[in-house]
C-alpha cells in the first residue's frame, strides 16, 4: 500500500479515537502552535512558535501551522495542529512532505518522514501568553 495513503488512513482512524477537530463548544482554539524541531545531522532541537498562517523556516523547511486546537473534555484531552511543512532548498524544486494534522498524544501516528529533520507538536498557546515553554 502507498505510504502516503497509509498516512490518510491512519489520519482518519486518529480523528475517530480522538474527536473530530470541527469548532464547537469543547474545542478551544489558539493562534499559535508550539513546535519541536530536531536538526538529525547537528543534534541541535530547538522550540518553535509557529503564528497561525505565517511562514516559519527551520534548516530547508518551510512550515505554516494552519489551525492549532485543544479539546478540552472531562473524558479525553488532545491536541493538534494542522500543519504544512516543505522542502525549499536553492535552485531546485519546492517538495511538499506534509500537510495534514499532527496530534500531541500520538507524534508518530502522523508524522514528518525526512532524512534530516523531525517536527512534532508540543502545544498550542495565544500569542499574549507569557509562557510559551
Amino acid at each position: 500500500m502507498n505510504n502516503s495513503i497509509l498516512k490518510n488512513i491512519l489520519v482518519i482512524v486518529a480523528v475517530l479515537i480522538f474527536g473530530s477537530f470541527d469548532v464547537n463548544a469543547t474545542d478551544l482554539v489558539f493562534d499559535t502552535a508550539i513546535l519541536r524541531g530536531l536538526d538529525k545531522v547537528t543534534g541541535r532541537v530547538v522550540t518553535i512558535k509557529a503564528p497561525i498562517e505565517t511562514q516559519i523556516n527551520f534548516g530547508t523547511l518551510g512550515i505554516v501551522a494552519h489551525a492549532c486546537h485543544k479539546r478540552s473534555s472531562e473524558e479525553q484531552s488532545e491536541t493538534a495542529a494542522f500543519l504544512d511543512i516543505w522542502e525549499a532548498r536553492d535552485g531546485q524544486t519546492v517538495i511538499n512532505l506534509f500537510k495534514s494534522w499532527m496530534f500531541v498524544s500520538s507524534p508518530s501516528l502522523s508524522a514528518l518522514e525526512h532524512p534530516v529533520y523531525d517536527i512534532w507538536v508540543l502545544d498550542c498557546k495565544n500569542s499574549h501568553s507569557k509562557n510559551i515553554n
